[in-house]
């Protein structure tokens, strides 16, 4: 992976640290919650998938976000991302991840960033509601899963999805666990 040297980004004046930055927005942002009709689908052991779906816009074009850690489908940044798909002309799924919810699943199975047969069945259910046009975006670990989706499935991608995106991805699992046990991040381990 490429690494920046120099960058020609400038933070906001008083928003110089990236804790600041990250403690903001989790805390004081404001983001109307649009992602409001529910669906539940079943999963082929046994269990469920609930969908919250924005569908404002008669369009074949579907945007398809897939949460962080310990997130959900209501998280501000989750529907941040979908108002601003909708202002765009999209209809969106906001997925929740096993036991993400507000509801605990049947099976005792959870979710982890290798894990990615939720999400094809996410996809498929999408691709049998008339979707033509599929764009998966994930944050965090949302993101590993949908770059993991899209590395093993390339050979026999739906034609359907036409783009991908992945935020705040922790390339390196093991080491990004290591760097969060420091003493200057324990406020992300007591708080978030």
């Amino acid at each position: 992976m490429p690494v920046i040297s120099q960058s020609s980004y400038q933070a906001p004046f008083g928003f110089r640290s990236g804790h600041l930055q990250t403690i903001y927005p989790t805390l004081f942002r404001k983001v109307p919650v649009i992602t409001t009709e529910r669906e539940r689908i079943e999963t082929n052991d046994g269990d469920f998938i609930d969908l919250d779906w924005s569908r404002s816009h008669n369009t074949d074009r579907l945007a398809i976000l897939s949460h962080g850690l310990e997130g959900s489908s209501l998280g501000k940044y989750t529907q941040g991302m979908a108002r601003a798909l909708k202002a765009a002309g999209w209809n969106v799924l906001a997925w929740n991840f096993r036991g993400c919810s507000g509801e605990p699943n049947l099976r005792l199975q959870s979710y982890h960033s290798g894990a990615t047969e939720d999400l094809h069945r996410v996809v498929q259910h999408a691709e049998k509601a008339g979707y033509e046009t599929i764009a998966l975006t994930g944050f965090s670990l949302g993101g590993n899963m949908t770059l993991k989706y899209l590395g093993e499935r390339a050979e026999n991608l739906s034609p359907h999805i036409q783009a991908g995106a992945a935020l705040s991805v922790a390339c390196d699992l093991a080491s990004s666990a290591k760097r969060l046990e420091h003493w200057q991040n324990k406020i992300y381990m007591r708080r978030f």
